[in-house]
């Protein structure tokens, strides 16, 4: 056993390198709101036409959207440490280049690029730090993730507005993403690989090693036979992603994933500033200060989130969060609908997000990167991400005609958070009907709770 300075120190280990395998997060929620922050200088300085105001916007997602398939190779032959390496060198290349663009062309081109980063790194991130952390930590640790999300949109808030006063300030917005990206590069060159993956590439002598780091000696050896157990058990190939007892998962990481993006809670954050500004709320010279409130009120519930992912099970959580997003669309319908005052818009944005970010945003990560074996869990993970981004970008693209489309017919865009509504209630009846419990439970138990319920639905036929 473990004496308390060693459980301390493992711990304090184990948190470092989430929070430098954070990567991912941090990237998606810097590049989320610094194009919101700079697009209306890209409009005046290319002379931007609408829809080549949505191909600057949506050029990133359909890198985003290359990146899942790509990891298909990287995540499984280089391994999870050098594909997030290989993501951040993608998203510094695009950074530095968008911001030399001298035409729309390149910059979508770059922009393009640094979407493949983002794909990669949210492929490598959850799943490093899901076969890194025991099972206790899993949880709040795969929640490293989505902090680190919520600090590169606060930060990127802050960057756009310092740089918002200039001529080519946008410039500046996207250049700047290079400093953190350059730091965090650096801390995944001292971090280890993940043990899983050594284990799978017949490295067992070195994924003992950071295992130990991890749990201690008698742990480790424990672990590591659970983990080379259940690896002779698998081929690693394609189509056990299909295989009876894995499909259901496959199937439920998918549904997860598109839930996640078509919620309406994501384009209520994309598109805040527009949101409050259509709505008479304006509280600074610049329009994504109008939205601040939004972003800080998203940071504390992230850090609020620590502690109920931790204290609560999966799917209770999951539910109850999905619910109050649902309850925040009705909100927002009522608002518009009966024509409260403008202040009142952001009552139900702060309900939507609020219960979005304590549970459904951390959730849909955790519980993708815990219910696939250790061998496929890349090639899933890529699979699912790919489903992720493609439901974005569509999305991110009918949105703006849905509201049009009812401000034309109806006078306001009440109906859009209807339909949002509908799709959240029916997101919860999934969850209690397909989602199971995974907290607590070790990668290769979760496992076996595939091939159990496989096996017992054979035997009822």
């Amino acid at each position: 056993m473990q004496n308390d300075y060693s459980i301390r120190k493992s711990r304090l280990y184990i948190a470092k390198i989430a929070l430098v395998a954070s990567i991912g997060g941090f990237l998606f929620g810097f590049d989320l709101v610094v194009i919101a922050g700079a697009l209306p200088y890209l409009q005046e300085h290319f002379d931007l036409s609408a829809t080549m105001k949505g191909f600057a916007v949506s050029s990133a997602i359909l890198g985003a959207i290359v990146g899942p398939l790509s990891g298909l190779w990287f995540s499984e032959k280089i391994g999870r440490r050098k594909t997030m390496m290989t993501a951040a060198v993608l998203f510094m290349i695009s950074a530095i280049g968008s911001a030399l663009a001298v035409s729309i062309w390149d910059f979508a081109l770059w922009r393009f690029l640094g979407g493949m980063g983002i794909g990669l790194a949210m492929i490598s991130s959850p799943i490093y730090i899901a076969e890194l952390s025991p099972p206790h930590m899993r949880g709040p640790l795969i929640n490293v993730n989505q902090l680190a999300n919520v600090i590169g949109i606060n930060l990127s808030v802050v960057v756009c507005y310092l740089f918002s006063f200039q001529e080519s300030g946008w410039r500046w917005m996207f250049g700047m993403e290079a400093v953190p990206i350059a730091i965090l590069l650096v801390g995944l060159f001292v971090i280890p690989e993940s043990p899983r993956w050594l284990a799978a590439h017949n490295r067992s002598g070195d994924a003992l090693r950071v295992l130990t780091k991890i749990n201690g000696k008698k742990t480790a050896e424990l672990e590591l036979k659970e983990i080379e157990n259940e690896l002779e058990r698998e081929t690693g190939k394609f189509r056990e992603l299909i295989r009876p007892g894995m499909r259901i998962a496959l199937v439920i990481g998918i549904i997860i994933m598109i839930y996640s993006q078509i919620n309406g809670v994501n384009m209520m954050l994309i598109y805040a500033p527009t949101i409050l500004l259509e709505a008479g709320i304006n509280i600074g010279s610049s329009a994504i200060l109008t939205s601040m409130p939004v972003y800080i009120f998203i940071f504390i519930c992230t850090v609020i989130a620590f502690g109920l992912i931790k204290k609560f099970s999966r799917r209770g959580l999951l539910i109850t969060s999905i619910s109050f997003m649902a309850i925040g669309h009705l909100v927002m319908y009522i608002n518009l609908h009966q024509g409260w005052p403008p202040l009142f818009t952001l009552i139900p944005m702060l309900i939507g997000a609020g219960a979005f970010t304590l549970g459904f945003a951390p959730l849909s990560w955790i519980i993708v990167a815990e219910i696939f074996p250790n061998r496929i869990r890349g090639k899933a993970l890529a699979v699912v991400c790919f489903f992720l981004y493609a439901s974005s970008f569509a999305t991110a693209q009918l949105f703006p005609m849905l509201t049009d489309g009812f401000h034309t017919r109806f006078g306001n865009s009440a109906g859009v958070y209807l339909i949002f509504a509908a799709i959240c209630f029916s997101a919860v009846i999934f969850a209690w009907k397909m989602v199971p419990e995974t907290k607590g439970l070790s990668l290769e138990k979760i496992s076996e709770f595939w091939q159990n319920k496989h096996a017992q639905k054979s035997k009822t036929r």
